[in-house]
């Protein structure tokens, strides 16, 4: 793929102040300290496009971003063009705040998720490192009841060699029961999976 604009679009709280709905919308989301903004940078290819903090729980709305990117023919030329709107979501797991703001995000989530009519696909990202934990579970359990296309990404897969990867992501598929080729691997830091994230979202979203 090649990317041709990345670009914060707006950030929200309440269903009123959601941006009108554009191009096709997929959302991120995960546990606190996954790796969502540096996934969203890394298919950016920028550094600061969605804030990055060390402090887990720190994304406490959704923000929006509209990207536009191409796909590359075999000569290298660029062939069709797709437009997306990516939505980095709050964290699930542990965040800083008191429980009733850390419920009113719930709430929020759980809102734009069955309500939105743009939405087309779902990224639950889980610590490929770490591995899945039971709230990613659940939350690949609730995604399956919803109408939109389910992509795991499984981040930092980087912490380990490559001969330990395909074990990692087998045993993550399983334990979410998932299918192997329902996982992707992902590394913001060698960049590893971008191009296959790419592909896989707009087959998702089935842009023209």
């Amino acid at each position: 793929m090649i990317l041709l604009s990345a670009q914060f679009l707006a950030s929200a709280e309440t269903k009123k102040s959601w941006p009108e709905p554009g191009a096709p919308e997929v959302a991120f989301c995960g546990r606190s300290n996954v790796g969502k903004s540096s996934c969203l940078n890394a298919l950016a290819n920028q550094h600061g496009l969605a804030r990055v903090s060390r402090t887990p729980g720190r994304t406490r709305l959704l923000n929006f971003f509209d990207f536009k990117i191409s796909e590359k023919t075999r000569s290298g030329a660029r062939g069709p063009t797709h437009e997306l709107r990516l939505v980095d979501l709050p964290g699930y797991g542990y965040a800083s705040g008191p429980k009733s703001e850390k419920a009113g995000w719930g709430s929020m989530i759980d809102t734009f998720l069955t309500e939105r009519e743009s939405l087309r696909a779902l990224v639950i990202l889980v610590d490929g490192d770490l591995g899945p934990q039971e709230s990613d579970r659940a939350m690949v359990d609730f995604a399956r009841t919803l109408p939109h296309q389910l992509i795991v990404v499984a981040t930092k897969i980087d912490k380990h060699s490559k001969s330990r990867r395909e074990g990692l992501l087998q045993k993550a598929a399983s334990f979410l029961k998932l299918d192997r080729d329902q996982v992707l691997g992902f590394s913001s830091k060698e960049k590893l999976g971008v191009d296959e994230l790419w592909h896989t979202l707009v087959k998702a979203v089935g842009t023209p």
